[in-house]
């Protein structure tokens, strides 16, 4: 039976059928694969994090009272000053998995500045935190949205900080009132904007548990499928958080395995570029600059808008290219085909969340974009710095006719060597694994989730702030000295039309020396460096537990053919089986850019001006 209702979203709903047993049934299976998954924590894990917010709330009152004190005003000022913690990103929308961080926002009135910030709460939090408790504390104040970074009994907290322009923050500050918004400069807005989205879209979904579940099923499907990520041209944690969102508008009443199914065919045959949009876009006597193609051409050239749903509205995936709206689609059509097979009984839950083949079967060749520093400080910035560039570099090289796909992975791998001297790192730097420090795991930068490293490649960062630590600046020969990388990979498919000989030598030359001539990079300390890489040489360590690397193939032996042919019968060769020439430039510095090379294990090959990959 239909039951009708309010309309959700800009658009009537499709359906407002309610859930027959079967779905139902499929809801539950969909809930208990989570489980198995891992995608729910432990009820005790759920109330220690509740318990750990209450202190961060005292915290933050007693932050506020204490810059009040330090400033001489009134008591009666200083009662009534408030302060208040807000959560947003998946915590808020309770679609986070065991070990997920918790983003906080620390809101306090207008006396209290970024700089009372970095310079007070740390010791206060100490103070009022049990002895022990504090595992680990990173300020960044070079960030544009001030952000320490902490680990408290084994939580992560992401603790950011903004200010209003108001006198006191009361406990009930309700944070989607927009006239807080009035007097705030861009970095107040920006910091504020993360618990307003996530309140806004938790208000315009129909059934909060529904959405969840759905939403746990699509963020684990997108990041085993490596389609997640903002900054490398993916839709985040929040971009995926209003496309589910979007679905279950239209079926109000679904269950959440409904949506998940409908999820698929609704968005990977979307009308791109028409906006996903949650609600009608409103206007403020603020005048702040929102979404709008028509206004600002820049807007005009977004692939995949879906727009934020708190003013001011924003795109939150301008940084969707060409490749990666392919690959997102081709992935939810992949996604829509196993669901539909779930439906009938042909395929399990599952199946819908196996891991990518990114590494062991996509692609033949791999750009390794390989920088590195001599400190681990120096690392995180620069690493940080290059992330945010390389998706320049890959559409720079979808301009390249011959190159049907380039497609950088969403993580990068980062790695400590011993190097005794430059010839050593050197040798790193063109994907030699030999210099590899043992004892020390490579860790993805998903995992590491360094505050400084994602600060800069967010763009949380102004260019001239970015510090880029100590360290000796070349190691001076007499003992191993550590060197640390991070390494992107970029597959490489070729167009079905393409020459035979493939030359990205331009666009990586010209990529490479425009970040070495900025401000943050320093010679001697940060290192770039871009190698080829077939994929039975990727190092060992980007394939996970029971994946293989491909291996290469044998040289087929010549069939002697019958000196008899028929006349006009000729051989065709595909594209796959041809010679592949790919040209890179591989200087390690922006004055030398000649030395050309690939990654091998064996340094002793002669270098070359170009590099010969055979598909064969």
């Amino acid at each position: 039976m239909a039951v009708q209702q309010r309309q959700w979203g800009t658009t009537p709903s499709i359906s407002w059928t309610l859930p027959t047993e079967r779905e139902v049934l499929q809801n539950e299976e969909l809930t208990e694969e989570l489980k198995r998954q891992g995608q729910y924590e432990a009820p005790g894990e759920t109330e220690k994090k509740q318990q750990l917010l209450v202190q961060l709330q005292k915290i933050a009152i007693e932050f506020v009272k204490h810059i009040c004190r330090r400033n001489n005003l009134p008591q009666s000022i200083i009662d009534s000053a408030g302060g208040k913690i807000f959560t947003y990103g998946s915590y808020r929308l309770g679609a986070y998995a065991p070990g997920s961080d918790i983003d906080t926002l620390v809101v306090a009135p207008r006396h209290v500045t970024r700089e009372d910030f970095f310079e007070h709460m740390p010791s206060i939090l100490e103070r009022m935190l049990p002895p022990g408790a504090i595992e680990e504390m990173k300020p960044v104040p070079e960030a544009y949205v001030p952000i320490i970074k902490l680990m408290i009994n084994g939580t992560d907290i992401d603790l950011n900080f903004t200010r209003l322009a108001i006198s006191s923050v009361p406990w009930d500050l309700d944070v989607k009132d927009t006239n807080l918004l009035r007097g705030l400069d861009d970095r107040e807005l920006r910091a504020l904007n993360g618990p307003r989205v996530a309140d806004e879209l938790l208000q315009l979904v129909p059934q909060k548990k529904t959405f969840r579940t759905a939403l746990r099923a699509i963020k684990l499907w997108a990041q085993r499928r490596a389609v997640y990520g903002n900054i490398v041209g993916f839709p985040g944690g929040v971009a995926w958080g209003m496309l589910v969102a979007r679905v279950c508008q239209l079926y109000p009443q679904a269950t959440g395995s409904v949506i998940v199914m409908k999820f698929f065919r609704i968005i990977g045959r979307w009308n791109w570029p028409q906006p996903i949009l949650l609600k009608e876009s409103e206007d403020h006597p603020i005048q702040a600059r929102v979404w709008n193609p028509r206004l600002y051409p820049t807007d005009k050239y977004h692939l995949m808008p879906i727009i934020t749903p708190a003013y001011p509205a924003m795109c939150a995936t301008h940084n969707i290219g060409p490749t990666t709206k392919k690959i997102i689609i081709q992935e939810l059509e992949r996604g829509g085909d196993i669901t539909d097979k779930i439906s009938f009984g042909r395929l399990q839950w599952k199946d819908l969340f196996q891991k990518h083949t990114y590494f062991t079967k996509d692609y033949k060749y791999y750009l390794s974009i390989i920088s590195g520093s001599t400190s681990k400080d120096a690392q995180a910035s620069w690493s940080g710095f290059v992330e945010s560039k390389v998706r320049l570099l890959v559409q720079s090289l979808e301009s390249q006719g011959s190159i049907g796909v380039a497609r950088l992975f969403n993580k990068g791998f980062a790695r400590e060597h011993r190097c005794k001297d430059e010839d050593e790192i050197e040798a790193v730097l063109h994907g030699d694994m030999q210099y590899q420090a043992t004892n020390v795991k490579t860790e993805t930068t998903d995992n590491i989730n360094d505050p400084r490293h994602n600060a800069i490649a967010e763009g949380n960062v102004d260019a001239a702030t970015i510090a880029n630590g100590d360290g000796e600046k070349v190691p001076n020969g007499s003992s191993p000295h550590a060197f640390y990388t991070t390494t992107y990979y970029v597959g490489i498919e070729l167009a079905q039309d393409s020459t035979k000989k493939l030359d990205v030598s331009e666009q990586s030359r010209d990529w490479k020396e425009q970040q070495c001539r900025t401000a943050n990079f320093e010679d001697g300390r940060n290192y770039l460096n871009i190698a080829a890489t077939r994929s039975y040489d990727l190092p060992l360590d980007v394939f996970g537990p029971g994946e293989e690397r491909p291996t290469k193939a044998k040289k087929k032996v010549p069939v002697k053919k019958s000196s008899v042919h028929t006349q006009g019968q000729k051989r065709n060769l595909s594209v796959s089986g041809m010679e592949v020439w790919l040209e890179l430039v591989m200087a390690k510095r922006p004055e030398t850019l000649t030395d050309l090379s690939s990654t091998t294990n064996d340094m002793k090959r002669p270098r070359s001006e170009d590099m010969r990959l055979s598909s064969g």
